[in-house]
């Protein structure tokens, strides 16, 4: 479970980022190509290429923690675009972002999954949606 506290800034890197990248990598990206320090407590945010997988970059006084998500199917929302490599975001838009709700809109992406399988198994979500596809 992620909780952010009010005062933590959250910036999301606009370009994409090579995922073979971990803790220091990032770090160096952060540093030199954001041109922000990674150990001031802030939540740094990066996409693949692809967008189906998203990274999450953490000081905590006592190391970094390092969150990855990858979909199972669809894509994260591309996000605006600025002049700058990065994006301020709030807590509210990191969070529709991770749950595949268009920043715009407010509606979940079409082709961002709610389906869970688990050992082979569909979810009661999908199944309760293929029975009425088949009325």
């Amino acid at each position: 479970m992620l909780s952010l506290s009010g005062r933590q800034a959250i910036y999301a890197c606009t370009t994409a980022v090579d995922f073979r990248k971990q803790h220091d990598g990032l770090v160096a990206l952060v540093r030199d190509q954001l041109g922000t320090d990674p150990f001031d407590g802030s939540v740094f945010v990066f996409f693949n290429k692809r967008r189906d997988r998203i990274k999450l970059l953490v000081w905590d006084d006592n190391g970094f923690w390092l969150l990855y998500k990858r979909l199972e199917s669809g894509t994260y929302e591309r996000l605006r675009n600025s002049d700058s490599k990065r994006l301020t975001l709030s807590r509210a838009e990191l969070s529709m972002l991770l749950d595949g709700i268009a920043l715009g809109k407010g509606k979940k992406r079409r082709q961002f999954t709610d389906v869970y399988r688990i050992d082979g198994r569909t979810s009661e979500r999908q199944e309760t949606e293929q029975r009425r596809a088949a009325r």
